[in-house]
């Protein structure tokens, strides 16, 4: 394949964008029904939310084309604008600043103050800082294993550029967005071949910080108290889990129909945002979270493939890091709207309501496509005797390449070769 043409889809690439659309869709059509009353009674039109998320949808839908458009390796054909190491730090620096804004600007909903109102409309700049500090440290990452950077500088690298955002985020406070940026950041360590005691270390190192900005601050203690007996302040700090535990409880095995939901009455908060998986458990039963649950095991599959089979380091970490932030953030979701963990205030990715989480969810899939595009498929040809008269082969095998200690090494360059004597 050469450099300056793409290929088409893999039909990883195809399972990818399939899952995606059914979770698009589908999310629509449960934003509409967990909002429409609320929507009415507020602003007097049921379809407000629906109208947004549509919208956004259609923003998103624009991102995902044109960033699976980017030829990731313009590096090698010297266009430095729109090289991973440009692309990646200019993210960073731009989301770094609506950090920033957002201390002194920020407009404040349940508690912490994430959005910036742009008059239009609002922006969470954390979203973004999740995809700018993946992609960082997908950059310093390769350049770590060519051997173009020292240990030490890739560390001081690393943290200079994560170390910043998080302090930002927690400043919101927003632990749950926090634990979801450093998921990706470490599973794009893990699949680029980290040493596993450098990944134990900082694990332990942030259980130990984690530890006291849980004891010391009131409301986290309070959400972890709340998960461990909801029913012992049923009205207050565990009011929320019982009343999506009602919505499950309620739903049964085939749902009460489609847009007959009780709880979106008003007992359910967030119930089109952070709650809309009870939502689709209450209304579509256990089916219905099933057929959810599939559809993101299908894009996990598909997004892990894609990296699996990529040639292109940078491409290996770009795919498979999107793939477990996406991936993670959905299993935190899930996990705490059925009591299986603290309620984070993570949306469910695709289907709940907002138009910074959607838009750039669905960018971020079109970077994982832009992998499948141009990165190919990694094979090694193997040569075995054959029969002949002394030459080394009548016949070929081809095998999928996985020589690192994750993903590929390979990185668009031929492999060396051992000669025979």
């Amino acid at each position: 394949m050469s450099r300056g043409r793409a290929r088409g889809l893999s039909p990883a690439g195809y399972w990818l964008l399939g899952a995606t659309l059914v979770l698009v869709l589908g999310g629509i059509l449960m934003v509409y029904s967990a909002s429409s009353v609320a929507d009415y009674v507020q602003f007097g039109d049921s379809a407000y939310h629906l109208k947004k998320q549509a919208l956004f949808a259609l923003l998103g839908a624009a991102a995902l084309l044109i960033a699976s458009r980017w030829d990731f390796r313009a590096r090698r054909s010297g266009n430095r604008v729109l090289s991973p190491q440009v692309i990646a730090w200019g993210i960073w620096g731009v989301s770094l600043l609506g950090l920033i804004v957002v201390q002194f600007m920020g407009v404040g909903k349940w508690g912490a103050t994430r959005s910036i109102n742009l008059g239009f409309g609002y922006v969470q700049p954390s979203e973004y800082a999740k995809l700018g500090c993946l992609l960082v440290t997908a950059v310093l990452m390769v350049q770590w294993r060519r051997r173009r950077m020292e240990t030490k500088q890739f560390l001081w690298w690393l943290g200079g550029a994560v170390v910043p955002v998080v302090v930002l985020i927690m400043l919101q406070p927003d632990m749950g967005t926090t634990v979801s940026l450093l998921i990706g950041v470490v599973l794009v360590l893990w699949i680029g071949g980290i040493p596993a005691r450098w990944l134990l270390s900082a694990l332990g190192a942030a259980l130990a910080a984690a530890v006291p900005l849980v004891l010391f601050a009131g409301y986290r203690m309070e959400r972890v108290t709340s998960f461990l007996d909801p029913w012992a302040d049923p009205s207050d700090s565990g009011y929320q889990i019982i009343q999506s535990l009602y919505a499950f409880g309620s739903g049964g095995t085939t749902g009460i129909g489609l847009g007959l939901s009780r709880q979106k009455f008003f007992y359910l908060p967030a119930a089109h945002t952070d709650f809309v998986f009870a939502v689709i458990g209450e209304e579509l039963g256990l089916l219905g979270t099933i057929a959810v649950i599939i559809a993101f095991g299908v894009f996990a599959y598909a997004g892990m493939r894609i990296a699996f089979e990529s040639r292109d380091l940078f491409g290996s970490l770009l795919a498979g890091g999107l793939t477990a932030l996406i991936i993670g953030q959905a299993l935190m979701n899930m996990a705490a709207v059925t009591g299986l963990m603290p309620i984070t205030g993570i949306p469910l990715p695709f289907v709940s309501a907002g138009g910074s989480s959607l838009t750039l969810t669905l960018a971020s899939v079109g970077l994982i496509l832009a992998v499948s595009r141009y990165s190919g498929q990694a094979r090694v040809r193997l040569v075995r005797p054959g029969n002949g008269r002394g030459s080394q082969s009548a016949g070929t095998v081809e095998r999928w390449r996985n020589g690192g200690s994750h993903l590929s090494r390979v990185d668009g360059s031929r492999a060396s070769s051992r000669r025979g004597a």
